[in-house]
Protein backbone atom coordinates (compact mmCIF):
# COMPACT_ATOMS: atom_id res chain seq x y z
CA UNK A 1 0.00 0.00 0.00
CA UNK A 2 1.24 3.35 -0.94
CA UNK A 3 0.19 6.40 0.87
CA UNK A 4 1.06 10.13 -0.42
CA UNK A 5 0.89 13.22 1.68
CA UNK A 6 0.26 16.55 -0.50
CA UNK A 7 1.55 19.92 0.51
CA UNK A 8 4.02 18.33 2.90
CA UNK A 9 6.22 21.07 4.05
CA UNK A 10 3.53 22.72 6.12
CA UNK A 11 3.02 22.49 9.87
CA UNK A 12 0.21 19.74 9.39
CA UNK A 13 2.04 18.44 6.10
CA UNK A 14 4.93 17.78 8.92
CA UNK A 15 3.15 16.44 11.63
CA UNK A 16 1.24 13.58 8.94
CA UNK A 17 4.38 12.49 7.49
CA UNK A 18 6.22 12.11 10.47
CA UNK A 19 3.59 10.00 12.13
CA UNK A 20 2.44 8.50 9.27
CA UNK A 21 6.09 7.04 8.67
CA UNK A 22 5.95 5.38 12.16
CA UNK A 23 2.53 3.51 11.30
CA UNK A 24 3.09 2.39 7.69
CA UNK A 25 7.07 2.43 7.41
CA UNK A 26 8.75 5.46 5.27
CA UNK A 27 9.56 3.33 2.07
CA UNK A 28 5.18 3.50 1.68
CA UNK A 29 5.21 7.16 2.48
CA UNK A 30 4.97 9.11 -0.60
CA UNK A 31 6.49 13.27 0.23
CA UNK A 32 4.29 15.54 -2.61
CA UNK A 33 5.54 19.39 -2.30
CA UNK A 34 5.42 22.65 -4.12
CA UNK A 35 9.11 22.95 -3.36
CA UNK A 36 11.12 19.92 -4.25
CA UNK A 37 14.30 20.87 -2.46
CA UNK A 38 12.79 22.46 0.80
CA UNK A 39 10.83 18.66 1.00
CA UNK A 40 13.76 16.66 -0.09
CA UNK A 41 15.86 17.79 3.14
CA UNK A 42 13.16 17.80 5.03
CA UNK A 43 12.29 14.60 4.57
CA UNK A 44 15.39 12.37 3.44
CA UNK A 45 14.06 8.69 3.87
CA UNK A 46 10.83 9.22 1.97
CA UNK A 47 10.69 9.15 -2.18
CA UNK A 48 9.75 13.13 -2.35
CA UNK A 49 7.34 14.41 -5.55
CA UNK A 50 7.37 17.62 -6.96
CA UNK A 51 3.51 18.52 -6.93
CA UNK A 52 2.08 22.55 -7.10
CA UNK A 53 -1.89 22.27 -7.38
CA UNK A 54 -1.76 24.78 -10.03
CA UNK A 55 -0.39 22.53 -12.44
CA UNK A 56 -2.29 19.62 -12.97
CA UNK A 57 -0.30 17.73 -15.16
CA UNK A 58 2.76 17.62 -12.26
CA UNK A 59 -0.31 16.82 -10.03
CA UNK A 60 -1.34 13.54 -12.24
CA UNK A 61 2.70 12.26 -12.05
CA UNK A 62 3.37 13.30 -8.29
CA UNK A 63 0.16 11.14 -7.80
CA UNK A 64 1.03 7.75 -9.86
CA UNK A 65 1.01 4.37 -8.27
CA UNK A 66 -0.46 5.85 -4.86
CA UNK A 67 -3.50 3.89 -2.79
CA UNK A 68 -4.47 6.47 -0.55
CA UNK A 69 -3.60 10.48 -0.62
CA UNK A 70 -4.49 12.80 2.57
CA UNK A 71 -5.27 15.81 0.20
CA UNK A 72 -4.08 18.94 2.56
CA UNK A 73 -6.28 22.18 1.52
CA UNK A 74 -4.40 24.39 0.18
CA UNK A 75 -4.19 28.45 1.72
CA UNK A 76 -6.41 30.89 -0.46
CA UNK A 77 -5.14 34.16 -2.08
CA UNK A 78 -2.84 31.94 -4.37
CA UNK A 79 -1.81 32.99 -8.51
CA UNK A 80 -4.82 30.30 -9.47
CA UNK A 81 -8.09 30.63 -7.66
CA UNK A 82 -7.67 27.81 -4.43
CA UNK A 83 -11.33 25.90 -6.05
CA UNK A 84 -9.50 25.45 -9.64
CA UNK A 85 -6.02 24.55 -8.23
CA UNK A 86 -7.78 22.10 -5.84
CA UNK A 87 -9.94 20.87 -9.07
CA UNK A 88 -6.48 19.59 -10.75
CA UNK A 89 -6.00 17.70 -7.50
CA UNK A 90 -9.29 15.95 -7.77
CA UNK A 91 -8.80 15.58 -11.17
CA UNK A 92 -5.17 13.94 -10.87
CA UNK A 93 -6.52 11.33 -7.96
CA UNK A 94 -9.48 10.07 -10.57
CA UNK A 95 -6.28 9.76 -13.41
CA UNK A 96 -4.34 7.90 -11.29
CA UNK A 97 -7.26 5.18 -10.11
CA UNK A 98 -6.13 6.38 -6.28
CA UNK A 99 -8.56 4.11 -3.90
CA UNK A 100 -9.24 6.49 -1.64
CA UNK A 101 -8.55 10.62 -0.66
CA UNK A 102 -8.86 12.23 2.81
CA UNK A 103 -9.56 15.81 2.14
CA UNK A 104 -8.83 18.50 5.07
CA UNK A 105 -11.96 21.03 4.74
CA UNK A 106 -14.24 23.04 6.99
CA UNK A 107 -16.58 22.62 9.60
CA UNK A 108 -19.96 22.18 7.73
CA UNK A 109 -19.16 22.96 4.64
CA UNK A 110 -21.71 21.76 2.36
CA UNK A 111 -24.59 24.02 4.42
CA UNK A 112 -22.07 26.70 5.66
CA UNK A 113 -22.21 29.90 4.04
CA UNK A 114 -19.15 31.31 5.41
CA UNK A 115 -16.49 32.88 2.64
CA UNK A 116 -13.87 30.62 3.89
CA UNK A 117 -16.11 27.69 3.49
CA UNK A 118 -17.13 27.93 -0.14
CA UNK A 119 -13.78 26.73 -2.02
CA UNK A 120 -14.25 23.71 0.05
CA UNK A 121 -17.59 22.90 -0.72
CA UNK A 122 -16.66 22.97 -4.50
CA UNK A 123 -13.79 20.69 -3.11
CA UNK A 124 -16.18 18.35 -1.88
CA UNK A 125 -18.58 18.27 -4.52
CA UNK A 126 -16.00 17.25 -6.80
CA UNK A 127 -14.51 14.48 -5.23
CA UNK A 128 -18.00 13.55 -5.01
CA UNK A 129 -18.76 13.59 -8.46
CA UNK A 130 -15.96 11.98 -9.19
CA UNK A 131 -16.78 8.94 -7.67
CA UNK A 132 -13.79 8.95 -5.15
CA UNK A 133 -13.71 6.77 -1.95
CA UNK A 134 -13.30 9.34 0.77
CA UNK A 135 -13.00 10.79 3.93
CA UNK A 136 -13.70 14.70 4.85
CA UNK A 137 -12.09 15.99 7.78
CA UNK A 138 -13.98 19.14 8.47
CA UNK A 139 -11.16 21.01 10.77
CA UNK A 140 -12.25 23.27 13.45
CA UNK A 141 -9.78 26.30 14.37
CA UNK A 142 -6.22 25.37 15.05
CA UNK A 143 -4.93 27.23 18.39
CA UNK A 144 -1.88 28.17 16.76
CA UNK A 145 -3.95 31.14 14.59
CA UNK A 146 -4.29 32.68 17.90
CA UNK A 147 -0.77 33.51 17.93
CA UNK A 148 -1.66 37.47 18.37
CA UNK A 149 -3.86 36.83 21.52
CA UNK A 150 -1.57 34.60 23.10
CA UNK A 151 1.62 36.85 22.56
CA UNK A 152 -0.75 39.96 23.99
CA UNK A 153 -1.28 37.67 27.32
CA UNK A 154 2.76 36.86 27.19
CA UNK A 155 3.45 40.32 27.32
CA UNK A 156 0.47 41.04 29.98
CA UNK A 157 -1.23 43.63 27.16
CA UNK A 158 -4.50 43.35 27.15
CA UNK A 159 -5.51 40.44 25.24
CA UNK A 160 -8.00 42.09 22.61
CA UNK A 161 -11.05 40.33 20.44
CA UNK A 162 -13.93 41.51 18.47
CA UNK A 163 -16.46 38.22 18.44
CA UNK A 164 -18.44 36.50 21.13
CA UNK A 165 -18.68 33.39 19.01
CA UNK A 166 -17.61 29.72 20.06
CA UNK A 167 -14.31 27.87 18.17
CA UNK A 168 -13.69 24.39 18.53
CA UNK A 169 -9.77 25.10 19.32
CA UNK A 170 -7.11 22.27 18.78
CA UNK A 171 -3.43 21.92 18.43
CA UNK A 172 -2.86 21.54 14.97
CA UNK A 173 -0.52 18.42 15.28
CA UNK A 174 -3.79 17.04 16.87
CA UNK A 175 -5.86 17.44 13.87
CA UNK A 176 -2.90 16.07 11.77
CA UNK A 177 -2.60 12.70 13.80
CA UNK A 178 -6.44 12.12 13.51
CA UNK A 179 -5.96 12.89 9.56
CA UNK A 180 -3.03 9.98 9.38
CA UNK A 181 -5.22 8.04 11.64
CA UNK A 182 -8.28 8.28 9.12
CA UNK A 183 -5.83 8.08 6.32
CA UNK A 184 -4.99 3.84 7.51
CA UNK A 185 -8.15 3.18 8.73
CA UNK A 186 -10.13 0.25 7.34
CA UNK A 187 -13.28 1.53 7.51
CA UNK A 188 -13.40 5.32 7.51
CA UNK A 189 -16.34 7.07 7.82
CA UNK A 190 -17.32 9.80 4.72
CA UNK A 191 -17.33 13.09 7.14
CA UNK A 192 -15.46 13.60 10.13
CA UNK A 193 -16.17 16.95 11.80
CA UNK A 194 -13.21 17.62 13.82
CA UNK A 195 -13.16 19.91 16.73
CA UNK A 196 -11.88 20.68 20.25
CA UNK A 197 -14.05 21.77 23.35
CA UNK A 198 -15.97 24.40 22.10
CA UNK A 199 -15.10 28.14 23.85
CA UNK A 200 -14.50 31.58 23.20
CA UNK A 201 -12.37 34.17 23.98
CA UNK A 202 -13.10 34.94 27.35
CA UNK A 203 -12.48 31.73 27.92
CA UNK A 204 -9.39 31.59 25.95
CA UNK A 205 -8.26 34.71 27.61
CA UNK A 206 -8.77 33.34 31.43
CA UNK A 207 -6.46 30.27 30.56
CA UNK A 208 -3.84 32.46 29.45
CA UNK A 209 -3.90 33.89 32.28
CA UNK A 210 -3.86 30.90 34.03
CA UNK A 211 -0.79 29.72 32.27
CA UNK A 212 0.88 33.06 31.94
CA UNK A 213 0.16 34.07 35.63
CA UNK A 214 -0.20 37.35 34.53
CA UNK A 215 -3.59 39.50 35.19
CA UNK A 216 -3.96 41.83 32.03
CA UNK A 217 -6.90 42.63 30.57
CA UNK A 218 -9.35 40.31 28.62
CA UNK A 219 -10.44 43.32 26.33
CA UNK A 220 -13.76 42.86 23.82
CA UNK A 221 -14.15 45.86 21.47
CA UNK A 222 -15.93 46.30 18.03
CA UNK A 223 -14.85 44.73 14.73
CA UNK A 224 -13.89 48.15 13.53
CA UNK A 225 -11.99 49.00 16.68
CA UNK A 226 -10.40 45.75 16.18
CA UNK A 227 -9.04 46.67 13.05
CA UNK A 228 -8.02 49.73 14.71
CA UNK A 229 -5.74 47.89 16.64
CA UNK A 230 -4.55 46.21 14.83
CA UNK A 231 -3.06 48.89 12.50
CA UNK A 232 -1.55 50.11 15.80
CA UNK A 233 0.38 47.20 15.71
CA UNK A 234 1.73 48.31 12.89
CA UNK A 235 0.23 46.30 9.85
CA UNK A 236 -0.96 47.67 6.94
CA UNK A 237 -5.26 48.69 6.56
CA UNK A 238 -6.26 45.75 4.08
CA UNK A 239 -4.11 43.83 6.03
CA UNK A 240 -5.85 44.30 9.43
CA UNK A 241 -9.18 44.08 7.79
CA UNK A 242 -7.89 40.59 6.39
CA UNK A 243 -6.98 39.65 9.41
CA UNK A 244 -10.16 40.31 11.16
CA UNK A 245 -12.61 38.67 8.86
CA UNK A 246 -10.57 35.59 9.57
CA UNK A 247 -12.62 35.61 12.24
CA UNK A 248 -16.20 36.14 10.88
CA UNK A 249 -16.22 32.53 10.94
CA UNK A 250 -16.33 32.23 14.64
CA UNK A 251 -18.66 35.88 14.91
CA UNK A 252 -21.29 34.01 12.76
CA UNK A 253 -21.56 30.42 14.59
CA UNK A 254 -19.99 28.57 11.52
CA UNK A 255 -17.37 26.68 14.29
CA UNK A 256 -19.63 26.25 17.04
CA UNK A 257 -19.95 22.60 15.94
CA UNK A 258 -20.58 20.27 18.71
CA UNK A 259 -18.75 16.75 17.63
CA UNK A 260 -16.46 14.21 19.60
CA UNK A 261 -15.44 12.89 16.43
CA UNK A 262 -11.58 14.48 16.85
CA UNK A 263 -11.37 12.64 20.47
CA UNK A 264 -12.84 9.38 19.01
CA UNK A 265 -10.84 8.91 16.23
CA UNK A 266 -7.26 9.79 18.23
CA UNK A 267 -8.46 7.41 21.00
CA UNK A 268 -7.52 9.80 23.44
CA UNK A 269 -8.63 13.28 25.47
CA UNK A 270 -7.76 16.36 23.56
CA UNK A 271 -5.28 18.58 25.52
CA UNK A 272 -6.97 21.37 28.34
CA UNK A 273 -7.01 24.83 26.74
CA UNK A 274 -3.59 25.47 29.39
CA UNK A 275 -1.94 22.62 28.10
CA UNK A 276 -2.15 23.31 24.58
CA UNK A 277 -1.34 26.69 25.15
CA UNK A 278 1.77 25.59 26.84
CA UNK A 279 2.92 23.82 24.48
CA UNK A 280 2.53 26.21 22.04
CA UNK A 281 4.32 28.70 24.29
CA UNK A 282 7.29 26.29 25.11
CA UNK A 283 8.25 26.05 20.86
Amino acid sequence: MKYAITAATGNFGQVAVKLLNKLVGEENVIVVARNLEKATKMFQNNEVRQGDYDDKDAMIEALTDVDKVLFISSQPGGKVDRATAQKNVVDALVKNNVKFVAYTSFPKAEDSDNWLASDHKITEEAIKKAGLHHSFLRNNWYLENEMGFLQSGVDNQPAVYWTNGYAGWALEREYAEAAVKVLIAETPKEVYEFSGKLSNYKDLGYALQVVTGNDFAIKHVSEAEYIKYLENTGLKPEIATLFAKFDQPIDDGSLAVNSNDLVEVLGHPLLSLEDAIKEILAR
